[in-house]
């Protein structure tokens, strides 16, 4: 058999909220599932042990298979989850810890079914069993029944019938307790014929037991055997108890002091009976007043719950965010260093462009000097022979003259292209400023979230103190 065993959910009941909440979103799609037979009933007494039945495919793996029980009214609803092979205990219902267990051997079988031991009365209620790889699921209502004997009581009244006063009547009482669902009280005469009776009276106790009471008043007959039975034919229990009365009880006495005594015993009978009644009403509403402190404090333990389960989604999302910061303030220091690279490159091609300029500057000054020279020469010179000469000196001028004119434009276009690159240069300081500052909002965003994450953790962390000291009380 597999059995139950005690988790370390009180040491970390978020993780393991958390694993629990994966599990369910990835194998229990309730949504989606498919009812595959009515609910079946399932009786049984307090204190026995009661199988509800859940049909598998059989053959299965059992370390594949997943089978969830549950209740939908409990909160937490899981009562026993087989999952892969090992039992999940992560936010199973306490009140099922050491109870429910399930069989391998018959899980291979097809055999689903969930065991319960040392039933008690809040066992009562619908299970459900859900296999979710068959899409299937199975209701069970389980009934768990109370039953105890009936006590018999008899009151000294006596009533005369008839004005000729020669016949009495006897009243007899009945009461039974412990019983659940709410039972019936017949009343039979010694041939087993069914005896009208005043309306049966009902009590439910704070326990949810309850306790029913009746009279029914009768005559000599030739048998004054009288039997109470009480039943309940949901769990197909009864219990009965026969009433012998004397056949002093129906003899009439025409004494007056006898009649004045049987009235004062009466009336002690009944202050009696009301006095037991108010003392009997007082203890159940303290009871009902201690059951209800527990509950309160069950209130109070689900809302520090709740608060937990608020912050770690908070924090989730503060994670997320951090998380996204980090990502761009990274890319906002990608960008700077590419922008200073590019800058610094921009930077040495200013520097090259302005070399290129300075030594175009150079050559058209030594080309201009170089024509001055040969100007002078030919004009120093005179006669014939100096006139081709001249001749070669002017074509040679021309020649020069090109050269100094595509110097000027070569110079013109490096100070335009050196102005430029001046304008992307600023460009790219003034992108790079924007960056920093960027960057520098970011770090300060990235340290006020680092600061509410560590602020929720502390906060966590004492509420996960007080439940774990209040449970510690208990």
């Amino acid at each position: 058999m597999v059995h139950m065993m005690e988790g370390s959910s009180l040491k970390s009941p978020l993780r393991s909220f958390n694993v629990l909440v994966f599990l369910l979103l990835t194998h229990f799609d309730e949504g989606q599932s498919q009812a595959m037979a009515p609910s079946q009933l399932v009786v049984s007494m307090v204190g026995g042990d009661a199988v509800l039945p859940c049909h598998l495919e059989a053959g299965l793996d059992a370390a594949q298979v997943t089978v969830e029980w549950g209740r939908p009214d409990l909160e937490p609803r899981f009562v026993y989850i087989w999952h892969n092979g090992k039992e999940i205990t992560t936010n199973q219902n306490t009140a099922y810890k050491g109870r429910v267990s399930m069989s391998i051997d018959e899980l291979k079988q097809g055999n689903g079914s969930l065991k319960l031991t040392q039933l008690k009365m809040s066992d009562n209620g619908r299970y459900r069993c859900y296999i979710p790889k068959q899409n299937k699921e199975y209701f069970v209502e389980l009934l768990v029944g109370s039953v105890s004997s009936p006590s018999p009581s008899r009151t000294s009244t006596i009533s005369l019938s008839g004005l000729d006063r020669t016949h009495g009547s006897v009243e007899l009482q009945c009461e039974s307790a412990g019983w659940y669902p709410q039972p019936e009280v017949l009343w039979l005469d010694g041939d087993g014929n069914l005896l009208s009776a005043g309306p049966t009276e009902t009590v439910r106790g704070p326990d949810d037991l309850y306790t029913v009471s009746s009279r029914v008043t009768v005559e000599k007959r030739h048998s004054n055997n009288f039997t109470c039975r009480v039943q309940q034919k949901k769990i197909n229990q009864s219990r009965e108890t026969v009433i012998q009365v004397s056949d002093d009880f129906f003899e009439v006495s025409s004494s007056c002091a006898a009649s004045v005594a049987f009235s004062v015993i009466f009336g002690l009978m009944l202050v009696f009976t009301v006095s037991l009644f108010v003392w009997k009403w007082k203890q159940n509403k303290i009871k009902r007043k201690q059951l209800q402190h527990p509950k309160e404090e069950g209130q109070q333990l689900m809302t520090e719950i709740n608060k937990i389960e608020d912050l770690d989604k908070k924090k989730a999302k503060l994670d997320e965010e951090f998380m996204k910061n980090e990502e761009e303030q990274n890319n906002v220091t990608q960008t700077i260093e590419s922008l200073q690279k590019i800058t610094k490159e921009l930077e040495t091609q200013k520097e090259k462009l302005k070399s290129q300029s300075e030594e175009a500057d150079k050559k058209s000054e030594e080309q201009e000097n170089k024509m001055k020279s040969l100007d002078e020469e030919v004009m120093k010179k005179e006669g014939d022979k100096t006139a081709n000469k001249a001749q070669g000196y002017m074509k040679l001028k021309d020649i020069m003259t090109e050269v100094i004119w595509s110097l000027e434009e070569r110079k013109k276009d490096h100070q335009q292209l050196n102005m430029n690159t001046e304008s992307i240069i600023k460009a790219a300081y003034d992108e790079v400023d924007k960056q920093k500052e960027k960057k520098q909002k970011l770090q300060i965003s990235r340290e006020q979230m680092k600061q509410q994450i560590e602020e929720m953790e502390n906060h966590k962390k004492a509420l996960q103190s007080k439940l774990q000291s209040d449970n510690e009380g208990k």
